[in-house]
C-alpha cells in the first residue's frame, strides 16, 4: 500500500478544528466557529487508519509510451482543462460536496496530482437544504493576464458566477454573481482583447420539446467581473433541431486559423451523450454544424460489448506547445450495461484537424483504454495514481485531512479534528437531513472492484449510537458498516438505504467489548461484502449484499459513491 500524501486542506480543516480559517473567512464565520464547542467535548469516534485498494474490471496492458484511460478514475465529471505555460490543470464538478472544485495539476496530461480545492471556505457558497446532485455544475477554468478564473453554476444556490485567484492553489475569491439564466458558463478570451461568456440557456421561443435548450453568448467585462451588452442566442436546440436534440450544454469557444468554433455536449448525460462542433467566421456567429457530427460518442455501439465505455461527452480542448490538440471529456465505465457506482470519470483523447474541422473519434469506434501519450516531457508518476489499479493508506498524520477528502454540504460548525495520528469525529449524524451537515468525510470509490478499511475506537453507550464506514451515493442511498448498540448489546452491523432516509438492517452480530475494531466494505460491481476484525481475527459479517443502490442509475443525480468515516449518536 502507498501512504497517502497528507496535503493540507486549507480553510476547511482550520474551521472544523475550531480555529480561524487561515484568516480567509469572514468575521461572521470566524465568530460562529469560535462559539461552537470543540468536537472533543462531545461523543466522538476515533479513526486511526483508512486503507483503500482498487482494481479495474477491464484488464489492460500498457505498451511503451502509452497512457491509460480514464486519467482521473472515479467521480470526476465535466472536466475543464487549461494550460498555463508548461502546466496543465483539470477541475471537475463536485455538486454539494465540500470542499469542492478540486484542482489537479500535471506536466504531461497523463499523471495528475490534486493540489487544492477552489471552494474550500464554508462562507463561499451555501449548499444547505439542497440535494447532493445540486450545487456546483460544470466548471470552466481559464487564465488571463496573471489571473485564474473559474466560471460555473451553483444550481439552487445562487446561479452563475465567477471566482478568481492569483495563485492556482488559492485563495480563491468569493463568488461574483453574473445574473443570467442557465448553466455551464465558459469564458472565451478573444484575440481582440474582449472576453465573452457562452452558456446553456432556455431558447428564445417556447420550448418545442423536453430538453430543448440553446447556447447563448454575452460580453464579459473581466476587469469589473460583470456582464455587459446584449445576450445573443447562437445555437437553437443543437446540430439539427428537426431531430429534437436534447440538453445541448457545456459550450466552449476556440479560435483557430481565422475561425471560431463552439464545441458542446448534446444528448443528455446518459447513454446518448455526445460531443458536437460548430464553426463561424465571427464570434457572434452564425455558427454552422459540422457534417461529421457528433465528433465523439459511444451511443452507436453494441450494448452487449465487453468492457464498455458509455455516455461520452462534455469535452474541452487544449493546445500543446508543439501545436497538437487534445481533449478531456467525461465517460462512464459501467457494469451490467449501464450501472455504475463510481460516477462519471475524466478521459483524454487527441483532437485531429482536417480542412479546418476538428475530429476526435470516428463513428462506431470504441474509446480506447490505452493510447500513445501526448508529446510532452514525461513527469514522474504521482505517489498515489489517479488511473489504473492502485491503493493507499492514510494514517491521519499531521493536523489536517489530505486535499482529496470531502464531506456533504458546507459546514459552519466544527465536527472533526485530525490530532495525534487519528481522526476524531463528533457524532452529530445528519445523513438524510438536507438541513444538516453529516458527521462524515470520505474519499471517492475509484474502481468497481474496491475495498475500504478503517480502524476505530468507539463506545456506543446508547441504543442506536453507531460509528464506522459509510458508502454514500446521496442521503437516501447508502451502505453503512458500523460498531453500534443494538438490543442492549455492542454489535457490528451493516445497514442499507435505497430511496429512503431510514436504515434497513442487513446483518448484525454481537461482539465483545474491544478498544479497536477494524471494519471493511468490499465491492465488486453491484455486490458488497462487510468484514470486521478484533484482536487480529478477521470475520465475514455478510456476503453478497446488493450494492446497486449505490449506482447513479438507481439513485438518480450526477455524483459517484464516496466512502469514509461516519458517526451518529442517539
Amino acid at each position: 500500500m502507498k501512504k497517502l500524501i497528507a496535503a493540507p486542506l486549507m480553510g476547511l480543516a482550520a474551521l472544523l478544528s475550531g480555529c480561524d480559517s487561515a484568516n480567509t473567512t469572514s468575521d461572521t464565520s470566524n465568530s460562529t466557529a469560535a462559539a461552537v464547542s470543540s468536537p472533543a467535548a462531545e461523543k466522538t469516534a476515533r479513526f486511526t487508519q483508512f486503507i483503500y485498494q482498487g482494481e479495474s474490471q477491464e484488464k489492460v496492458t500498457l505498451g511503451e509510451g502509452e497512457f491509460r484511460n480514464p486519467i482521473l478514475s472515479g467521480y470526476a465529471p465535466d472536466p475543464t482543462v487549461a494550460r498555463v505555460g508548461d502546466d496543465y490543470y483539470v477541475v471537475p464538478s463536485t455538486f454539494t460536496h465540500f470542499p469542492g472544485l478540486p484542482i489537479y495539476h500535471s506536466k504531461d496530461l497523463v499523471n495528475w496530482i490534486p493540489i487544492a480545492n477552489a471552494i474550500d471556505r464554508p462562507d463561499q457558497l451555501n449548499f444547505m437544504n439542497i440535494g447532493v446532485s445540486r450545487g456546483i455544475f460544470a466548471p470552466d477554468l481559464s487564465y488571463h493576464d496573471g489571473t485564474y478564473y473559474i466560471a460555473t453554476t451553483c444550481v439552487d444556490c445562487g446561479g452563475n458566477f465567477v471566482i478568481t485567484a492569483k495563485d492556482i492553489k488559492g485563495p480563491w475569491s468569493e463568488p461574483h454573481w453574473l445574473g443570467f439564466e442557465g448553466i455551464d458558463p465558459s469564458i472565451h478570451w478573444d484575440d481582440s482583447g474582449k472576453a465573452y461568456i457562452v452558456n446553456n440557456g432556455a431558447p428564445n421561443e417556447e420550448p418545442r420539446y423536453d430538453g430543448h435548450r440553446a447556447i447563448w453568448i454575452q460580453e464579459f467585462d473581466y476587469k469589473n467581473l460583470k456582464m455587459v451588452g446584449e445576450r445573443k442566442q447562437l445555437i437553437n436546440g443543437g446540430v439539427d433541431i428537426s431531430t429534437k436534440p436534447v440538453w445541448i450544454e457545456g459550450p466552449h469557444i476556440i479560435q483557430r486559423n481565422g475561425y471560431y468554433y463552439i464545441t458542446a455536449a448534446e444528448g443528455g448525460t446518459s447513454v446518448h451523450h455526445s460531443q458536437t462542433i460548430f464553426r463561424a467566421d465571427n464570434v457572434l456567429g452564425p455558427y454552422v454544424p459540422a457534417e461529421h457530427n457528433p465528433i465523439l460518442t459511444q451511443r452507436d455501439l453494441d450494448v452487449d460489448r465487453k468492457d464498455p465505455i458509455i455516455a461520452a461527452g462534455h469535452a474541452k480542448f487544449v493546445q500543446l506547445p508543439n501545436g497538437d490538440w487534445w481533449a478531456t471529456f467525461l465517460a462512464i465505465r459501467p457494469y451490467d450495461r449501464d450501472m455504475f457506482n463510481i460516477g462519471r470519470e475524466t478521459f483524454l483523447l487527441p483532437v485531429y484537424w482536417e480542412n479546418d474541422w476538428p475530429y476526435m473519434l470516428p463513428p462506431g469506434e470504441r474509446i480506447p483504454f490505452t493510447h500513445k501519450k501526448p508529446a510532452l516531457p514525461e513527469q514522474p508518476a504521482a505517489e498515489i495514481p489517479t488511473s489504473g489499479d492502485f491503493g493507499y493508506t492514510d494514517n491521519f498524520d499531521g493536523n489536517a485531512l489530505g486535499v482529496s477528502w470531502m464531506g456533504i454540504r458546507n459546514p459552519i460548525k466544527p465536527f472533526y479534528e485530525v490530532k495525534d495520528q487519528g481522526l476524531n469525529l463528533a457524532c452529530h449524524g445528519g445523513l438524510g437531513d438536507l438541513a444538516k451537515v453529516p458527521s462524515y468525510v470520505g474519499r471517492r470509490q475509484q474502481h468497481h472492484i474496491a475495498e475500504f478499511t478503517t480502524t476505530l475506537s468507539f463506545n456506543p453507550a446508547a441504543e442506536g449510537d453507531a460509528a464506522g464506514l459509510a458508502a454514500v451515493q446521496d442521503d437516501r442511498h447508502t451502505m453503512f458498516v458500523a460498531l453500534t448498540r443494538l438490543d442492549g448489546k455492542d454489535q457490528v452491523a451493516l445497514f442499507r438505504r435505497q430511496g429512503t432516509t431510514k436504515d434497513t438492517l442487513i446483518k448484525a452480530t454481537p461482539i465483545n467489548k474491544a478498544k479497536d475494531v477494524t471494519l471493511t466494505l468490499a465491492f465488486n460491481a453491484g455486490k458488497a461484502k462487510a468484514y470486521y476484525e478484533i484482536d487480529g481475527q478477521r470475520q465475514l459479517l455478510v456476503d453478497n449484499v446488493d450494492a446497486t443502490n449505490l449506482s447513479t442509475n438507481v439513485s438518480g443525480g450526477f455524483v459517484g459513491t464516496i466512502v469514509g468515516p461516519y458517526c451518529t449518536s442517539n
